[in-house]
């Protein structure tokens, strides 16, 4: 049985036994204890979908209205006439070969990488070192793109990236407990409405079934799936 603090059991107390609509959830996620740091909110939504069908994943990236609260650290595959673009969009590192052979001999001091589609051809030796690491670039996560310069700004803003695992559920971050209300409220709604578009044809059934908000150290709130899409 995995270990709970006091503080922990404490609020456990307070957790709600049914689901709560939005707003309601975020006041009652607000009452739970605080900790030294501004911990971060999380969200989780478990999809009617057969993970194991290619053509009911659910994978994408999203810029949330109010931001997450923090930042992340971005580099640049790209031609060296976006270099400075890049750089004054945020990146941390720009460049083509001399990138690629960076990385490749084990640099990983980033959180996201971002390729320019006429270099994957020459990124995509790094497979093997950035995909266990979860930083590989993909067109599907938005992270392969022409308008580079764009993609740079909105990672570094904390621009977040989404995948389903095996269990069928998203995990994201939507914000930090010190946002207001309504702001968590409009990242919850505009995630939850992203993921609700990109409902694969294939998919039978009750589509969203589940959603819950936590904080790093937090019991968990669910949250009426209706209202926590945008009205």
């Amino acid at each position: 049985m995995r270990f709970r603090s006091k503080r922990y059991k404490k609020d456990q107390e307070k957790a709600p036994s049914k689901p709560l609509p939005l707003d309601e959830g975020l006041k009652r996620l607000k009452t739970y204890s605080k900790a030294k740091f501004d911990q971060s909110v999380d969200l989780v939504c478990h999809l009617g979908i057969d993970a194991k069908q290619a053509d009911q994943a659910i994978r994408g990236s999203i810029a949330l209205p109010k931001g997450i609260g923090k930042t992340k650290r971005v580099i640049a595959f790209c031609g060296e006439g976006d270099v400075a673009a890049c750089k004054a969009a945020g990146a941390l590192e720009a460049g083509a070969e001399e990138l690629i052979d960076k990385v490749q001999k084990g640099w990983a001091e980033f959180d996201v990488a971002i390729a320019h589609p006429s270099l994957m051809g020459k990124v995509g030796k790094l497979g093997r070192v950035l995909g266990p690491q979860g930083k590989m670039p993909s067109p599907k996560s938005g992270t392969v793109t022409p308008d580079i310069v764009t993609a740079v700004k909105e990672y570094s803003a904390g621009k977040v990236e989404f995948r389903n695992d095996a269990g069928g559920n998203i995990h994201t971050v939507v914000g930090k407990l010190s946002f207001s209300e309504e702001d968590l409220k409009a990242n919850v709604t505009a995630f939850v409405d992203n993921i609700r578009r990109m409902k694969p044809a294939s998919a039978k059934g009750h589509y969203i079934k589940k959603i819950c908000l936590s904080g790093t150290m937090t019991p968990s709130v669910e949250i009426e799936v209706a209202a926590a899409a945008a009205e």
